[in-house]
């Protein structure tokens, strides 16, 4: 969940094609599944519980605007995690983004439930993302945008091997503050090592 009263700086990390990416099984009782259609409101609900959005509403109006014109994608690259139940307790998208005129994998909107955090399903919902990125994208670089506010999952990206990056030049203009978000973690002694 996002902590909104650390202050706010955005940065980017990558994870180099050349490291392995861990292998983080699901507890029992839990199940990786792809998007199909009207899941956009499961999206949209995990995503509000994290406080990425202040409103369901807001989530499916974002959904619809990064992913409307291409939801067929969607159906190989929106993964959730479900428990025994049917319920969607996760979720991460493998996506990509343009970079310097290159497509390059991209991990999205990773999201955990907060009544579900603290069981292994961040790492394992990364995890899988990451392998169906290789699937999809083949052996690249792979990339996320983050902020401080997430500084717990940055530990959760470090261990599946993400490591912060200033190369802004890659990020087709969208500027960050590398150094304000590297000084905020050392102050909260995330995980950064």
């Amino acid at each position: 969940m996002l902590d909104k009263s650390v202050k706010y700086a955005g940065f980017f990390m990558r994870k180099k094609a050349s490291e392995p990416t861990p292998d983080y099984p699901l507890p029992d009782g839990y199940r990786f599944v792809f998007y199909k259609d009207g899941d956009e409101s499961e999206w949209a609900r995990l995503e509000t519980s994290v406080l990425e959005f202040d409103s369901e509403f807001a989530a499916i109006m974002r959904f619809k605007s990064d992913y409307g014109s291409m939801q067929e994608e969607l159906y190989r690259r929106c993964i959730f995690i479900e428990n025994d139940a049917g319920e969607k307790v996760a979720t991460g998208t493998a996506w990509w983004a343009d970079m310097a005129g290159q497509r390059r994998p991209w991990v999205q909107w990773i999201s955990v439930s907060p009544a579900y955090q603290g069981k292994g399903l961040g790492k394992a919902v990364v995890a899988q993302v990451l392998r169906t990125l290789s699937e999809l994208e083949g052996g690249k670089d792979a990339f996320l945008e983050t902020q401080t506010w997430s500084y717990k999952a940055v530990g959760i990206y470090k261990s599946c091997g993400f490591e912060p990056t200033d190369e802004e030049a890659l990020y087709a203009g969208r500027k960050h503050n590398y150094k304000k978000a590297m000084r905020i973690l050392k102050r909260l002694n995330a995980n950064l090592k």
